[in-house]
């Protein structure tokens, strides 16, 4: 953030989330040029950031849009994004979105149960449709990132199991108004070391094999998402690796002849265009720490608290100067619990009441998982 934007800053009320949208648009020129050699389809995963403003702007590019709630497909139809390119994933489908869903012929539905096929199967004879699907298997990969977002293991709530995969196919024999197009995968979030989805692309091979024997086509292999930003060092690396990620599937991936392959990816398409800025309240002494209190918590960003996730934390009022002592602090919020805390013993320039600090990386799942408890307001957004 240059000079500017600090003045610029430093008459906002604070707490607020401030979106660069150049960043947010190289990210997404390179994402596109990355996998556009590959012919490879690219769905944006609404629950990242949900803002109407980014929708549009992503929608432009002519990414689509990947869904986990009937008022998701609602914001992505509206702010542009084709039906014809929206998935719509999730483990709790109601009756109510899937028949919106119906309404709105969406690409496509990734299943993640059999009764849930049985249930759209219903619906859709009601619309007198045919429902296209995925099914969501588990493949039972290590994705080696935190316990609340591994998505991909038998144990996992979410997707279908491999064992089941006879009945499966039994049941959508006998749903008339189902049609499987694809398999559906997604192994997890925050995914850094890429060698788990090598290994995902060697279970699919697998997975594919069994539907060859039975003579099952699928059209479409849809990979999922949880490719990670840098939250360490946000300036150093803004764009996550698309190239080598994109290559790893067009290198292990073993498709049949006209397969085509999707992707969900959110977090590393707006993680880091978006930088969560706050005000200090007051510098508390204690006997072993130092607290900074902010003007944001919890509220704006659960990350920390519900994750133990780390965001580089900035002085945006002093980290331009050069001869300042540092000192380490607490880093904290004005919530009435003890976990909301952003960060402990980060080592700042000497701050005091009123310097505007900005947490880092927060684009993605801070804005769309903010709250109003202790009846705070919504922190507004700026561009």
């Amino acid at each position: 953030m240059n000079s500017r934007l600090i003045d610029r800053f430093g008459v906002q009320d604070t707490p607020f989330f401030y979106y660069d949208l150049k960043m947010l648009h190289g990210n997404v020129d390179a994402l596109k040029a990355a996998s556009k050699p590959h012919g490879f389809h690219v769905h944006y995963a609404i629950k990242s950031n949900a803002n109407s403003r980014i929708l549009e702007l992503i929608s432009e590019t002519g990414l689509g849009a990947d869904c986990v709630s009937g008022n998701e497909i609602k914001a992505s139809i509206e702010s542009g994004f084709s039906p014809d390119k929206v998935v719509f994933a999730g483990v709790g489908k109601s009756d109510k979105e899937i028949n919106y869903a119906l309404e709105k012929n969406i690409f496509c539905f990734n299943c993640e149960s059999i009764q849930e096929i049985e249930v759209i199967n219903e619906l859709a004879e009601k619309q007198d449709k045919v429902a296209k699907i995925a099914i969501r298997l588990n493949p039972n990969v290590n994705a080696y990132t935190h316990a609340y977002i591994t998505t991909g293991l038998e144990e996992n709530k979410f997707g279908i199991n491999a064992s089941q995969l006879e009945e499966v196919l039994e049941v959508i024999s006998n749903s008339e108004n189902i049609k499987l197009i694809g398999l559906h995968f997604h192994i997890g979030s925050q995914i850094t070391d890429l060698t788990p989805f090598k290994n995902l692309c060697n279970k699919i091979n697998e997975l594919q094999q069994w539907f060859l024997t039975r003579n099952v086509t699928i059209e479409h292999i849809n990979v999922g998402g949880g490719l990670g930003i840098d939250y360490e060092t946000p300036d150093l690396h803004p764009i996550p690796p698309y190239e080598e990620y994109f290559q790893i599937f067009k290198d292990f991936l073993e498709l049949q002849s006209g397969q085509e392959v999707h992707f969900e990816l959110g977090r590393s398409i707006t993680g880091n265009m978006g930088t969560l800025v706050s005000r200090v309240l007051y510098v508390k002494k204690g006997i072993n720490t130092n607290f900074l209190i902010l003007d944001a918590g919890m509220t704006e960003l659960i990350r920390p608290a519900l994750y133990q996730s780390y965001h580089k934390i900035e002085n945006l009022s002093k980290r331009h100067l050069v001869d300042i002592s540092r000192a380490k602090y607490d880093v904290v919020g004005p919530i009435c619990e003890s976990s909301d805390c952003f960060g402990k013993d980060v080592t700042l320039e000497e701050t005091e009441r009123g310097d505007l600090i900005g947490i880092r990386s927060a684009g993605a799942y801070g804005e769309v998982m903010a709250s109003s408890y202790n009846l705070r307001e919504k922190a507004k957004v700026l561009f």
